[in-house]
């Protein structure tokens, strides 16, 4: 068993969406195929990931650097004891030669190949990923279903309140049980105020959380906690710069409710630190949410779970950012608190599964082989088309 090939391409979003910090007019994302020497119905077995969004395509990296460090290594040595491929050893082959710190720069391009390779692995091994991952991360309790909250209440030219709100009854309609919007673009009384709107509409029993997009300074965090604190909202996301863990800490400590960030932390000793001095408490079901194709993939996911739990921190209080099947096949295998999920956006990197249905706001997982791409119809285009299959 060998990687004979990998190839990567950038696609455009194709998305006109806009939070409080920017729009994604321009955003682009890179696609990755690493192609294996195993053959199934005369094709070879091919293993995709792409880097979530809302970071641009990182393919000169990956040309210049990793992709040539892994087809470069001797075969056997991306191997386990057993033969089969071994994501932790094409980690350290990327990880080559690399000075320490500087994460972002780096960490998107491995982490995409590193879960391009564990698709490629639970391929072969005839397995759905979140399977394969809650067999080796998890004790093997392996998940049927998970919790699934929307993201949603984007800004948009022309977009009115009763718009959003009628974005919202369709989010729950769709069985969705939790939902999201942004929050910071707009003057804080307007945006008090459609949150007062989706708040109104929501069921007995459902949830809203806000997302500002690390938009804001002291003088506005500080007001949108104290706007926002009588709500009771599920999280308000990332109020301030997310590696401005002293600004996090001072909101932490007039803002009850809880809190989330970590979508833009891409290594375990960034959030280490957001743990030991950001004023985050699992106990009050604060919420992180790393982005595991972003933070140099799967295996150092598992290495940052292991330092959260010495901190305190249980599974629970993880939600992986992304809304796509990558993060929801790492939020099934190892047991997290729950997935997020963008249906409709992103052109055709967004959402789950064709044929994924919510219910009671909880996915049910496939059985596809895989992290379920070929699910996808209009990406899993893309995708072919890379690899050549």
């Amino acid at each position: 068993m060998r990687i004979v090939d990998i190839r990567e391409t950038a696609v455009p979003l194709n998305s006109t969406l806009a939070n409080s910090s920017f729009n994604f007019s321009e955003m682009t994302t890179s696609v990755v195929a690493v192609i294996t020497d195993v053959m199934r119905a005369s094709k070879p077995v091919c293993g995709f990931a792409f880097n979530s969004t809302g970071r641009y395509a990182c393919g000169a990296q990956m040309r210049a650097r990793f992709i040539p460090r892994i087809l470069k290594a001797p075969p056997d040595s991306l191997l386990d004891g057993a033969g089969h491929l071994a994501p932790e050893k094409c980690l350290a082959v990327m990880m080559q030669n690399e000075k320490s710190g500087g994460h972002s720069e780096r960490s998107v391009g491995i982490g995409t190949i590193e879960v391009a390779v564990w698709d490629a692995l639970a391929k072969i091994a005839d397995k759905p990923l979140h399977g394969l991952l809650a067999e080796r991360f998890n004790g093997g309790k392996r998940a049927e279903k998970v919790f699934c909250y929307v993201g949603g209440g984007w800004y948009a030219p022309g977009k009115t309140t009763r718009n959003l709100q009628d974005e919202m009854r369709g989010h729950l309609d769709a069985g969705y049980t939790m939902v999201k919007m942004k929050v910071g673009g707009m003057a804080l009384a307007d945006d008090l105020a459609r949150v007062e709107a989706v708040q109104s509409i929501l069921p007995r029993g459902a949830q809203l959380a806000v997302d500002a997009n690390s938009k804001f300074d002291r003088n506005d965090a500080l007001a949108y906690a104290r706007g926002l604190a009588p709500f009771g909202l599920r999280w308000f996301e990332e109020p301030c710069d997310p590696l401005d863990f002293g600004l996090l800490a001072e909101i932490a400590g007039v803002y009850a409710p809880p809190l989330s960030t970590g979508e833009n932390l891409f290594s375990t000793q960034d959030v280490e630190n957001l743990v030991r001095f950001g004023g985050l408490k699992p106990e009050r079901n604060d919420v992180i949410q790393i982005d595991p194709p972003q933070a140099y993939g799967i295996v150092q996911y598992a290495r940052t779970l292991d330092m959260l739990k010495r901190h305190g921190w249980p599974r629970a209080g993880l939600f992986p950012h992304g809304g796509n099947q990558m993060s929801l096949a790492i939020a099934a295998g190892f047991g997290l608190g729950g997935a997020e999920s963008y249906p409709g956006v992103f052109g055709d990197f967004g959402g789950f599964a064709d044929d994924a249905r919510i219910e009671d706001g909880f996915v049910s997982l496939s059985g596809r082989p895989g992290i379920g791409f070929e699910g996808q119809a209009r990406l899993y285009k893309i995708m072919g088309e890379l690899a050549g299959i």
